[in-house]
């Protein structure tokens, strides 16, 4: 009976040379989305916690001319600062349940990746064992998990809530002001990220030379 290709690369062949982070995170997916309901609470958690962060300053901004006027009751001031402290409370509540929600699929995927390595390397050949050294292969599979579980929380915890919270301030800037406060925006955002690049591959150049 023939054996099914092997997932991972063959002893001596150099490895694929796409490292990508979408082409990593697209192979870590089905990992991930066998938890789909805890993915997807974890999700709503995120998108919970910047929605009621960008409403914050609005509300803020309500209660304050709440207060500038003279013939208004302090009712509404009153529950805009109720509303204003829920809304703070909430940023908090959310982002820490989401962490709950997500600790888990995080641990379970890296363990099971980890595993898998660990079966494919008892299905290699004796030469393979013999001529590698396996302390080095040991330490290889520790320094990889604790790579995907990293790149897991950084995408999640970092960029995935940057980009949330940038579409949602676009979209009030949109909504509420002139289409120019949205191109300045973009505009600066787009030097930033430029220039934080060029900034940062030219800090990696300078340390490996």
């Amino acid at each position: 009976m023939r054996r099914p290709a092997s997932p991972y690369p063959a002893p001596g062949r150099p490895p694929a040379a796409d490292t990508h982070l979408g082409a990593t995170l697209h192979k870590l997916l089905p990992y991930l989305w066998q938890y789909k309901w805890r993915v997807l609470l974890a999700l709503s958690c995120l998108l919970g916690a910047k929605v009621a962060n960008v409403t914050v300053p609005l509300v803020f901004k309500e209660m304050i001319d709440g207060l500038s006027s003279t013939q208004q009751a302090l009712a509404l001031p009153a529950l805009l600062l109720l509303l204003y402290g829920a809304l703070r409370f909430s940023t908090s509540l959310f982002t820490e349940l989401r962490e709950i929600l997500f600790a888990r699929v995080t641990q379970r995927a890296v363990r099971r990746i980890a595993l898998e390595v660990f079966r494919h390397l008892h299905e290699l050949s004796l030469r393979f064992h013999l001529e590698r050294q396996t302390g080095g292969v040991s330490r290889d599979i520790e320094r990889g998990s604790r790579s995907i579980s990293s790149l897991i929380s950084y995408t999640l915890y970092s960029i995935l809530p940057t980009l949330v919270e940038i579409t949602l301030v676009l979209a009030i800037l949109l909504l509420r002001y002139d289409s120019s406060f949205v191109l300045i925006t973009l505009a600066s955002l787009t030097a930033y990220v430029l220039f934080w690049s060029r900034s940062a591959t030219g800090g990696s150049r300078s340390a490996g030379s």
